[in-house]
This record gives C-alpha cells, structure tokens and sequence, in this order.
C-alpha cells in the first residue's frame, strides 16, 4: 500500500490503513477487528438516520454495496490526523458482475481510539455511483436487508 500519512501517529495510521486494506479484500472477519463495539458508520449521502453500529451490524451494512460486485479496490491516499481524528482521501473502483466499472472518490473521516476505529464517516458523490452502476443497482438495494439500520442522528 502506497499512501501519505502527514503527522499522523502510527498506531492510528496503522489501524486505518489495516482497516481499508481489509475492506478492499473484503475480509469481512478482519475488517471487524479494526472498529469498537460502539463504532458508529455513517454513509453521509444517505445520512446519520441511516448508520450502522458496531462491527457485525457495520458488516451486515458495508456488505449490501460491496458483496455483490465482481470486483472492488481502495486506492489509498492522503491521511492527515490531529491525533484521534483523521481524514482520508482516497479512491474506489467498483465493478460490476454486468461489466460496468468506475471510481468513487472519498473523504472518510475516522476517529481512533486505543487501536480501534470509533467513528467512520465516509463522504462520496451519490450521483458518481449512479453514472456508471447498472440500472438495476437502485432496485436491489431497495430490498437489501436494513436490520442494521442505527439512528445516529445528533450523534456524529
């Protein structure tokens, strides 16, 4: 992995790169040792009404968008902290099982607390997404399971 960590502590850069690295190979197993049992993820298209909490309801979320495509990869970027918080941008390439493929570019921003994510919050352009997914992509999502839906309005 090739990426910029400006000021930024090791066991912090450690953990969100170790993260990102786990996700991009979807190991949803390793994935879940990065986060806290309280880490709130928010995808901030949607929204904080619409967040997952803790690592297997993160999982369950993180998996509706990502486990049905043929392939997928982080590209690591810029990761700049004050500490505990921290900022990351990087990039997505997202392929579908029906050939169509794209990157997303993301913000994330990540607090880290004793070796473990916290708070995940990933900003990233809804309309990107739709420029090159399948038309069927809305439609499936539509029906994905979403017990894993966490208010976390007022929260981050």
């Amino acid at each position: 992995m090739s990426a910029e960590a400006h000021g930024v502590p090791a066991a912090v850069s450690d953990t969100i790169f170790g993260m990102w690295k786990a996700l991009s190979n979807r190991d949803w197993e390793t994935l879940k040792t990065f986060v806290s049992d309280d880490c709130i993820y928010v995808d901030m298209p949607v929204g904080p009404a619409a967040a997952a909490r803790g690592p297997e309801d993160i999982v369950k979320r993180l998996k509706i968008g990502l486990e049905p495509l043929a392939g997928y990869e982080n590209h690591d970027g810029v990761l700049v902290s004050n500490g505990t918080d921290a900022m990351y941008e990087h990039s997505e390439t997202w392929t579908f099982k029906t050939g169509e493929s794209g990157v997303l570019r993301f913000v994330t921003v990540h607090k880290v607390v004793d070796g473990k994510i916290t708070l995940w919050k990933d900003y990233w352009d809804m309309n990107g997404l739709t420029s090159f997914a399948p038309p069927t992509w809305l439609e499936e999502l539509a029906t994905a399971d979403m017990s894993w839906v966490f208010d976390a309005t007022g929260l981050v």
